[in-house]
């Protein structure tokens, strides 16, 4: 059957159109995204701006008609922590299935943390014995670790890369270099927010397989030397803590706008670099490990996963 997933999350509005069934492997068959950044469009008072309203309203009209258009036979639609935070995201949610019919269901940071860690669970099977996933998006970092398809813990905190940039590294965000000042504080309050966290994942047991999915991770990893998208889905990539380390030392001594012309960096999301890398190496210290394996699915594949399983059980 085809499947559409529509993800709208704090930065942009991914449609992702798959050919599966269960037992298979998901094969891509569209992939379109729209960047919207919502979570900036969230002023002082809590509320999504009417610009960001109709900014999501115009994507998901043109998602839900490149899936009509590719004969979908499901439309998944679902949203993250920028509209899930918003004070106003109830109405605004009402308003967009009023005048669109996409019903998007609102995911919880810990339903994140389980569906990507399906996700990884099925990309490296049952050999990798005990998994310990790290995703960082724009609003919030997720964090897992079981032995089954379903996480013994599953946990969110606040350290999104966008987020984290719009509260310690405003200069980033207009093409400038990182404050180095408020880069130590962005790395203490990192520290500091996973303490408890690092703590509690550490305790479920030693982790047979650490891995790190989303598009930070994988701009990261490819700065510290991993081998190029293009190179296909299942060649191995990895992220040191000593890589990282150097791409710390590197991003935060480059203006953003220079860092947006690099290779296997997003020039839309570059000012989010520095940010990331912080709350990386944060996390991977909180959980203490030397490195990551990079897996190239996440919470996407593992709504589409659950939905799976799901018509198989019906």
């Amino acid at each position: 059957m085809r499947l559409g997933v529509l993800d709208v999350g704090s930065n942009s509005v991914h449609l992702l159109v798959v050919d599966a069934h269960r037992g298979a492997h998901p094969t891509a068959m569209h992939d379109d995204r729209w960047l919207l950044r919502l979570a900036e469009h969230v002023g002082d008072d809590g509320k999504l701006s009417k610009a960001g309203e109709k900014a999501l309203l115009s994507a998901v009209q043109k998602a839900k008609a490149q899936a009509a258009d590719r004969d979908c036979d499901e439309l998944m639609a679902f949203v993250t922590s920028a509209i899930r935070e918003a004070d106003n995201g109830s109405a605004v949610l009402r308003r967009v299935r009023e005048q669109t019919g996409v019903d998007l269901q609102v995911l919880s940071g810990e339903d994140e943390a389980r569906l990507t860690f399906l996700a990884v669970r099925r990309w490296f099977g049952w050999s990798a014995g005990r998994v310990l996933v790290l995703d960082i998006g724009g609003g919030s970092l997720e964090l897992a670790t079981g032995v089954d398809e379903d996480p013994d813990v599953a946990m969110s905190v606040p350290l999104g890369a966008g987020r984290m940039t719009r509260r310690f590294l405003p200069k980033a965000e207009t093409g400038g270099r990182p404050d180095l000042a408020a880069l130590r504080a962005l790395e203490e309050h990192a520290d500091d927010v996973l303490t408890s966290p690092g703590k509690k994942l550490r305790g479920a047991g030693e982790p047979d397989l650490v891995v790190a999915t989303s598009k930070t991770f994988r701009t990261l990893a490819r700065l510290a030397g991993a081998a190029p998208y293009a190179a296909g889905l299942r060649v191995p990539r990895e992220l040191t803590a000593i890589g990282l380390s150097q791409v710390i030392g590197f991003v935060s001594r480059i203006e953003s706008s220079a860092l947006a012309e690099l290779q296997g960096v997003s020039a839309q999301r570059a000012h989010q670099v520095p940010a990331g890398a912080v709350v990386a190496q944060a996390a991977m210290r909180a959980v203490d490990v030397p490195f990551v394996r990079i897996c190239p699915w996440a919470l996407r594949e593992g709504v589409i996963l659950r939905r799976l399983d799901q018509l198989e059980g019906a």
